[in-house]
């Protein structure tokens, strides 16, 4: 015998949960991808490359986040898209604008499945002649660096690709930086030029760690008929994950940027104890293999100065000597302070001291201006807002069953 589930007359507590189906995202899909997801709503095989053009032109030229704004494809196969796709932009939970003019965007992303939704933060940092927008690739991190607020946050996920780059689409609608919808479609610059002409993936996580999802987003980015950022304008920064740094340079050709902080094995061990598993030595090998490697195309190395730690003149020799041969600069970057953390920044004129030994060992060493340290968004200052409610949330509450435990 079959039975029939009487909807109509069951109370709506108690009929069975029907989930709406999930949408597939468009947003960081190749061009490839894009074709093959263009099956779905019934277009033509003969007419889909030329489909999958204007949608990345949409997208990444025109910045738009709703099929309605799409206005040379037609009103039939923009619902269809509509009922299958999603390009809708992640929730803006918060902005904060530091007194300097960095900001920081706290973006919410939906639910994956059975998972729940995720935070992330992204920080847009204005300089004299350029902007730079740092883009976190997971949520949360796994190496545990000890000067890095990000990672006393265990890792949640990792973001995909569409989620990486919609990051930079966030903060170029925020800054202007597309056309206005009123402007001839071949109009694809703003009115006053771009805000954001650099990219650096060194917000949360370990970008390698996350590597397809991460290469598949820079290839978009540097696509010269879509965002259009110069691969030399795109840095990776990595914390050692030897095996991928060729193969990141080999299939992306982006700039490399290597977190040292350390010349001894057994100081890094502590500070990045990644280095426990690919030391120096293996670190420095792969960045003397980097393709494309050459004065023109340097590796940053960021060295974070610590007070009493890693600061003193044998430690910048030691930098100096352990570089020897490999074109690079070196970024010597001010402690930033979080709540919780156990270091110091090194004193002002110990950093120029460090700087000038460095300096006249043959390599540049610029002293980065900490930015929006403020609003917590400095390098190593990265981590999810909410998480950070949901800890004070959790403290307030023990505190109050602290007391009723003693009422």
């Amino acid at each position: 015998m079959v039975h029939h589930l009487n909807l109509v007359d069951m109370k709506a507590d108690e009929r069975p949960k029907i989930k709406p189906r999930e949408k597939h995202g468009l947003i960081g899909l190749s061009r490839e991808a894009l074709k093959d997801a263009l099956s779905v709503v019934g277009v033509p095989e003969k007419q889909r490359k030329m489909r999958a053009s204007q949608l990345w032109h949409w997208l990444y030229i025109r910045g738009v986040s709703s099929f309605d704004d799409m206005l040379n494809i037609s009103k039939d196969l923009r619902e269809k898209m509509k009922a299958h796709f999603d390009i809708a932009r992640p929730e803006i939970i918060s902005e904060q604008i530091s007194k300097d003019g960095t900001r920081k965007w706290l973006l919410r992303f939906p639910s994956r499945g059975a998972g729940k939704p995720v935070d992330v933060e992204t920080v847009y940092i204005p300089e004299e002649g350029r902007g730079t927008l740092c883009v976190s690739s997971q949520v949360g991190c796994t190496l545990t660096c000890t000067f890095c607020h990000t990672g006393t946050q265990k890792l949640v996920r990792n973001l995909t690709s569409g989620e990486i780059i919609s990051q930079i689409l966030v903060a170029r609608e925020k800054l202007g930086d597309f056309p206005e919808m009123d402007t001839p479609q071949g109009a694809i610059v703003p009115k006053e030029g771009r805000s954001i002409s650099n990219i650096v993936m060194m917000g949360m996580g370990e970008p390698l760690y996350n590597y397809d999802n991460v290469r598949d987003a820079m290839l978009i980015m540097a696509d010269g008929e879509g965002l259009s950022l110069s691969k030399r304008r795109i840095t990776l920064s990595t914390s050692g994950v030897v095996p991928e740094i060729t193969r990141i340079g080999e299939e992306t050709g982006v700039m490399l940027a290597i977190s040292l902080h350390a010349v001894r094995n057994e100081l890094r061990d502590e500070l990045v104890p990644i280095n426990k598993k690919y030391p120096i030595s293996e670190l420095l090998e792969a960045c003397r293999s980097y393709p494309g490697l050459s004065n023109a195309r340097r590796i940053t190395f960021e060295y974070v100065m610590l007070k009493g730690v890693n600061d003193s003149l044998d430690d910048a020799k030691g930098l100096v000597k352990l570089l020897k041969g490999i074109p690079a600069k070196i970024n010597l970057i001010p402690f930033n302070p979080w709540p919780g953390s156990q270091y110091e920044c090194s004193s002002w004129e110990q950093i120029e001291t460090f700087a000038d030994v460095v300096n006249h060992g043959g390599y540049a060493s610029p002293i980065r201006t900490p930015r929006g340290s403020d609003i917590l968004a400095a390098c190593g200052q990265l981590k999810s807002e909410s998480e950070r409610l949901a800890i004070r949330e959790s403290m307030a509450l023990e505190a109050m069953m602290g007391r009723d435990d003693e009422g």
